[in-house]
């Protein structure tokens, strides 16, 4: 009996499954198209983003504000780095805190850059070659308004002995 009822369940299981009711092996439409066929890249002609756009303007904008005070801020310490004493003299110290000035005076150079990179890092896959354009453009002015204060500000430290 027990078999009887095995032989059943299996007669049964095999009379579900019909010759033609398998999926087909053979290749599907999307399957038969070169996965290696190149994609034409067609970004260039987009636009440049005009939120972008406006954004990097206002920080090279701040950049070039910025410059004037920073630019006085470090004449300043270079002039009084010229006539400063011997290390921990009251006219050392006094150029010291002028670098420090100075140092403060570019902040909103420095953070302008860093606002661009910013800026470049969250929207990286949002970026047209327009926009990279854009960037590209503005952190290189801002990089050498950054770049010049560097320099001045570093042969004043190097002068002090800093």
């Amino acid at each position: 009996m027990r078999r009887r009822g095995l032989l059943l369940i299996i007669v049964g299981l095999a009379a579900c499954s019909t010759p033609g009711d398998e999926p087909s092996l053979a290749p599907r439409a999307a399957e038969r198209i070169d996965p290696r066929v190149p994609i034409a890249d067609t970004s260039g002609s987009l636009p440049a983003s005009s939120a972008i756009a406006a954004q990097l303007e206002r920080l090279v904008a701040t950049a070039r504000g910025a410059q004037g005070d920073a630019e006085r801020a470090i004449t300043a310490a270079e002039a009084s780095a010229a006539r400063a004493g011997p290390r921990q003299s009251e006219s050392w110290i006094a150029a010291e805190q002028l670098v420090s000035a100075a140092i403060a005076a570019r902040y909103p150079v420095t953070k302008a850059l860093g606002d661009i990179d910013a800026l470049t890092s969250r929207s990286v896959n949002q970026l047209v070659p327009a926009d990279l354009a854009n960037v590209t453009r503005a952190a290189n002015e801002v990089s050498a308004i950054d770049r010049r204060h560097a320099e001045r500000l570093h042969a004043v430290q190097q002068r002090l002995g800093a």
